[in-house]
């Protein structure tokens, strides 16, 4: 969550704080199946059960609302994989989070792709304020993968001409850009395939 945003959220109450966060994890949910442009404050007014001065109060406008959503499926992301991408510095540990990956792209035939993929693609040209948010994410992101393999070479598990910083930003990038085309797709075939690749890569570096 930004500074300015997290400031305004201390500005409430206990209740009052409960009644955004409901707001926004209804939100979160109505966005990622319909996408931004397609949800109205109307429609997580009605889903989140409050009033229309309610949600004029902890939201006067759709791009803070949008925002706060942007700052949930940061926390949720990081939260669900936090455990694989902690101890990422390993080609165990690396097929275990494509797995992942793969495993929840397949349990939706793709639909719905990448929720921070998505809201990049929707946003990003249109949104400087939501594009920066965006970036940051996947800065945040895709560090814990550059972080393992940097771990990797510091152990002499990676070969010394291997580039953790390229092969970071690969996976991640065949994982974004798999997950697109899985989404159009809806098939996880050149996902996994594109995974696939940049893991033989990294298994042909390894020291």
């Amino acid at each position: 969550m930004s500074a300015r945003r997290e400031d305004v959220a201390k500005e409430f109450t206990a209740k009052g704080r409960a009644t955004r966060d409901r707001i926004v994890a209804k939100a979160t949910e109505i966005v990622y199946e319909n996408g931004v442009a397609n949800t109205s404050l109307q429609d997580v007014q009605q889903a989140a059960g409050v009033s229309g001065s309610q949600m004029y109060h902890y939201f006067p406008d759709k791009a803070l609302l949008v925002h706060a959503v942007i700052d949930r499926q940061r926390e949720i992301l990081l939260a669900r994989q936090a455990q694989l991408l902690d101890r990422l510095d390993s080609l165990e540990a690396i097929r275990a989070w494509c797995d992942y990956v793969v495993r929840g792209a397949r349990r939706r035939r793709g639909r719905g792709g990448c929720p921070i993929g998505s809201l990049a693609s929707e946003l990003s040209d249109h949104d400087a304020v939501a594009r920066a948010e965006l970036a940051e994410t996947f800065q945040q992101w895709s560090g814990l993968i550059r972080d393992g393999l940097r771990a990797m070479q510091e152990r002499g598990e990676l070969s010394a001409e291997a580039d953790p910083e390229q092969l970071g930003y690969a996976l991640f990038a065949a994982a974004q850009g798999g997950l697109l085309i899985a989404k159009a797709m809806r098939d996880t075939a050149p996902l996994e395939m594109a995974l696939d690749a940049v893991i033989d890569r990294i298994a042909s570096l390894a020291a």
